[in-house]
């Protein structure tokens, strides 16, 4: 790739020992090794139809053959892939590996102007998105190339996979460093941002993930996509598929909890990725108790820490199979694991707000403002070095600057960690206010309000005060059939918390406002807020 090189210079020859190359398997060599070991067992299914291994390696073959001829594909072309899940998703990312492309999904949720950013600030040159996306394709005018998913015309994906079903590509030879997926950043401050994954820190990332969250994989994992395939899901079928296991995907169409146990139930589906608030949506949900769910051995949650209340509920209702992970995009999920056996009801037992230790491989260090490491206990920023730290942001030199520092890369999250090296996030850097001279973590507060009977989301946020620099407000849901006032919350606080800490206003929504991943996060229950007219611009600055 002429204008992305991110490949590290070899060390210095050491006692008369020449260096090796930096060559690696192409992850497209899953696909391969799938088909030649499992050639008959399921792949991918969805809404009935069931893609063998076999079949699948042919569609990517046909695929990555029409990508190369028909579309100029070669090793490091950008391909924009803007799509609900679907098995050519999924093919799609096999299809650039194969040719040594990189792979750029976007949030299929994004508006169009939001995808056109994505477009440019990737340099992609092929737009492989779904026949309902027209606004999207419009918007991205740079990029002339594009196969459409469920369309009718001769740029048809299914179409195109048929008229070059039987070619036969060879995965493209790759080393370490060469990038293989642009993993957009959520864009919680700013434009997201492309952090680059490269195929030889991806096979240390899906390593470890076998090892630290999912022991014991096998050809009979089944693994039911609950999230979208262009972010932290699809990292996680990538292992299910090193594993040589297969995955379900939901029906399109709004999350369905009942459809979802369902579907654990007929394809006794073995694990799961998502985040808390779908946990906690699946485990609350009448359906949890109408079908067989033995077969499952993980529910691995991420992308947020879970209150304690809803931890114990999923508990007692699932039984030991949770599994926590702590790990960012830019880290690929490998920075902490708290698997089931340290999973408990009882707080006695449990490390409460704990997210786990560290990763196999990689090391977490508590950092202050200068980069000096913190001892146990004490609060500073999350920082952390090890194989699955990515390549850097892609053309952001900016960006890289202040996301590393000695080597560690900044998260951005403030936490610390006790002596056993267990990690406690405190939340985000972003997120702490300052109120009269007081740092305030809203996570702390948090977690007292979901004891309070009634409530069953709470989120807390500092605005601007004239006074006293920044105040708190809080935002809740109230279970339904509950009755919670804002004179119920402060009463329940006061005597929890120091008086600072205690939130001036209440609010409370029907529901809160989540991303397309289920994430709550503050940047958009600010804007609403201020789209509701509950605070004002400049008070919510």
């Amino acid at each position: 790739m002429n204008d992305m090189n991110f490949t590290s210079p070899l060390a210095d020859p050491v006692g008369g020992i020449a260096p090796q190359t930096t060559r690696v398997a192409n992850l497209a060599h899953f696909l391969t090794r799938n088909a030649r070991r499992y050639p008959d067992r399921p792949a991918v299914i969805w809404e009935g139809t069931i893609w063998t291994w076999a079949e699948m390696d042919a569609r990517v073959s046909a695929l990555a053959a029409a990508m190369m001829e028909r579309f100029g594909v070669t090793k490091g072309t950008r391909v924009l892939v803007q799509s609900q899940n679907c098995n050519q998703m999924f093919e799609s990312m096999f299809a650039c590996f194969r040719l040594g492309a990189v792979w750029v999904p976007t949030n299929f949720r994004q508006s169009p102007d939001e995808v056109a950013w994505l477009a440019q600030s990737s340099g992609s040159t092929l737009m492989i998105t779904g026949a309902e996306f027209p606004d999207h394709v419009a918007a991205c005018d740079g990029i002339d190339r594009h196969i459409t998913i469920g369309g009718d015309g001769a740029d048809d994906f299914d179409t195109i996979v048929s008229e070059f079903m039987g070619a036969s590509v060879a995965n493209e030879p790759v080393d370490r460093d060469d990038p293989c997926w642009f993993f957009f950043t959520s864009g919680t401050t700013g434009r997201p941002k492309a952090a680059v994954l490269t195929h030889g820190h991806m096979s240390f990332v899906v390593l470890n993930h076998l090892n630290d969250l999912m022991p014991g994989s096998n050809v009979d994992n089944m693994s039911l996509v609950v999230a979208p395939l262009s972010h932290g899901a699809g990292i996680h079928q990538l292992v299910n598929a090193a594993a040589g296991g297969g995955m379900v995907l939901l029906p399109k169409g709004k999350f369905d909890v009942s459809e979802a146990w369902l579907l654990v139930a007929e394809h006794k589906v073995t694990n799961m990725f998502t985040v808390p608030t779908i946990v906690k949506m699946l485990v609350e949900d009448p359906s949890v108790d109408e079908h067989d769910r033995s077969s499952l051995k993980q529910v691995i949650y991420a992308g947020a820490p879970m209150y304690r209340a809803d931890q114990k509920y999923a508990l007692n209702k699932l039984g030991p199979v949770l599994v926590q992970y702590f790990g960012l995009g830019e880290v690929t999920g490998n920075i902490t694991v708290l698997p089931p056996s340290e999973h408990f009801a009882e707080d006695a037992d449990m490390r409460v707000g704990s997210c786990g230790h560290e990763r196999t491989g990689m090391q977490v260090s508590i950092q202050d403002d200068e980069g000096r490491e913190l001892a146990p206990f004490e609060t500073g920023e999350i920082c952390v070095c090890g194989p699955a730290v990515f390549a850097g942001y892609y053309d952001n030199p900016e960006a890289n600057a202040k996301s590393f520092r000695g080597g560690f890369f900044r998260t951005g999250d403030l936490g610390h960690v006790d002596e056993q090296g267990y990690l406690y996030i405190t939340g985000r850097s972003s997120d702490m206010y300052i109120s009269g001279g007081s740092n305030v973590y809203p996570r702390e507060i948090e977690e007292k309000l979901l004891t309070l009977d009634g409530l069953t989301e709470v989120a807390v946020l500092g605005i601007p005060d004239p006074k006293w620099g920044e105040v708190g407000v809080a935002v809740c849901v109230a279970r339904e059939g509950a009755t919670v006032s804002e004179e119920d919350v402060v009463s329940f606080l006061k005597p929890k918390v120091s008086g600072y800490k205690v939130p001036r206003k209440v609010f409370f929504f029907d529901e809160m406002p989540k991303t397309s991943y289920g994430k709550i996060t503050k940047k958009l229950i600010r804007e609403t807020l201020v789209e509701r007219g509950l605070v004002t611009l400049e008070a919510a600055q």
